[in-house]
């Protein structure tokens, strides 16, 4: 039984899908990239029992059957080899032979049908996006999910389909994104929680690529399926929380200003704000928005002045400057607008101007209550 491959063909998509492969595994077999050679195809896969991904390249090979090779041996190995083919052949002393132009080389593997099967998705509802869109939706929302173990559906992002649209929210108590996409919608609606890893993996396999993506989902498991690619994924289990109902509703207090000026200026003062809240002061008044921290453990204090549009009422309102940092670097806007109501108010974060007029972008930070 033999195969031959291109190297770097090889090494490009497990790279790919070694992303899904843990440092520490509980099941050796997980340790592992699955080879399924049928005939002239081979299928790669990967998996955590949680996530699993597939990829397919072309083989010169006669021979069908699997084996389940040793993931970061085999990586360690191709990364070293320039451009060739290589001949893969499965001995009777349980290893497989890797026979490259200067060499030959030898590793030990496990009957393919050891490796977990992946996830079947039963009776599914599909939709179909392009990749960069989803990559963007992902980009634009991953960064607000939480950590917290005591609160797991936190920790992913939601997405929600429906006839009007494709929103995608993520939030960890003190800030929210919700991406929002009018271009693309579902005929039946669906809600569902995706969990981060698999979500990162698409992150950057997605970003920039103009292939669809065909995301199939039930109440349990979600597949995306893009060129040769399947990744199927277990989702986070329980309701979402109504995120909608902490988005104010009226905010009066609107500051627009120029968001490489503001995000600068934040960057700044926060060096010299408290180390535990990194609480930063924006006061509005007129065409002028001061921005200070203070803290009083070490008499550090900086203050900066910029000019701004503000259409409000004179306000003080505090932020975590960790947060704010985070969602202006997270828009491509060049000016930005902060709407606000009260200092203990959320304050939403919108970009002034958009490429794309199918998408909405809504960021909303908590404040933080003002030392005075």
């Amino acid at each position: 039984m033999k195969f031959i491959v291109s190297s770097a063909a090889l090494l490009k998509e497990i790279q790919i899908i070694g992303g899904i492969v843990n440092s520490t595994n509980t099941l050796p077999i997980l340790d592992n990239f699955l080879f399924e050679v049928n005939k002239d195809t081979l299928t790669l896969s990967a998996s955590d029992l949680e996530t699993t991904m597939s990829t397919s390249i072309s083989i010169e090979s006669t021979d069908i059957y699997s084996v389940a090779i040793p993931a970061r041996l085999l990586i360690d190995t191709l990364k070293t080899f320039a451009e060739q083919p290589l001949t893969f052949i499965k001995s009777e002393s349980n290893t497989i032979e890797i026979i490259a132009n200067n060499g030959k080389y030898a590793v030990a593997y496990v009957p393919g049908e050891d490796f977990p099967k992946a996830l079947f998705i039963k009776d599914p509802s599909s939709t179909t996006i392009k990749g960069d869109i989803l990559a963007t939706s992902i980009n634009t929302t991953l960064f607000a999910s939480g950590n917290d173990d005591l609160r797991p559906v936190m920790s992913g992002v939601f997405f929600q389909f429906n006839s009007e649209g494709l929103n995608f929210v993520a939030t960890d108590a003190h800030k929210m994104v919700k991406y929002t996409r009018k271009d693309f919608t579902t005929d039946k609606s669906a809600e569902f929680i995706m969990p981060k890893k698999p979500l990162q993996l698409l992150k950057n396999i997605l970003a920039g690529g103009e292939d669809d993506v065909k995301i199939e989902y039930n109440d349990t498991n979600a597949q995306f399926i893009f060129g040769s690619s399947t990744l199927t994924c277990r989702l986070i289990d329980g309701k979402y929380p109504n995120y909608e109902a902490v988005i104010p509703k009226e905010n009066p207090n609107i500051l627009s200003i120029d968001r490489a000026q503001f995000l600068n200026s934040v960057r700044r003062v926060s060096i010299f704000s408290n180390k535990t809240t990194h609480q930063i002061r924006l006061k509005i008044a007129g065409s002028s928005l001061n921005i200070s921290a203070e803290d009083f453990d070490f008499s550090n204090k900086a203050d900066e002045r910029l000019d701004c549009d503000y259409i409000g009422e004179d306000l003080q309102i505090g932020f975590n400057s960790r947060f704010v940092i985070e969602m202006l670097n997270n828009l491509n806007s060049s000016t930005i607008k902060l709407a606000m109501s009260l200092p203990n108010r959320a304050g939403i974060i919108t970009p002034v101007e958009t490429n794309d007029k199918n998408e909405e972008v809504i960021m909303l930070v908590m404040p933080v209550m003002l030392n005075d």
